[in-house]
């Protein structure tokens, strides 16, 4: 059994920031690949930033510049520090592991809610 644990989700205005944390824990012998992704009401859940066991990343084009993912492999343990967010931002947030280089997600969090008010 795996389980994903997400914190730091919430209410904040426009232009604020947020620190989201998902602590993977259970029977996993390693983690490829841990990252977030998001939901809009209405909408399809899309990646939001990915990071690697070496420490590569990628980020959709709309969030560049905005927000950071970072891993703590000794803990499985993956942030999301999100700044100058948008109304757009809003949605729920969820974690999501790869156990190999496969793209595929193996592992969901139950998903924490974002919402910016404008």
């Amino acid at each position: 059994q795996v389980q994903l644990v997400e914190s730091g989700g919430g209410l904040v205005q426009a232009g604020g920031s947020l620190r989201l944390s998902c602590a993977a824990s259970g029977s996993i012998l390693s983690i490829y690949a841990m990252g977030w992704y998001r939901q809009a009401p209405g909408k399809q859940r899309e990646l939001v930033a990915r990071i690697t066991n070496g420490g590569s990343t990628n980020y959709a084009d709309f969030v560049k510049g905005r927000f950071a993912i970072s891993r703590d492999n000794a803990k499985n343990t993956v942030y999301l520090q999100m700044n100058s967010l948008k109304p757009e931002d809003t949605a729920v947030y969820y974690c999501g592991i790869d156990l190999h280089p496969w793209l595929k997600v193996d592992y969901w969090g139950q998903g924490t809610q974002v919402t910016v008010s404008s």
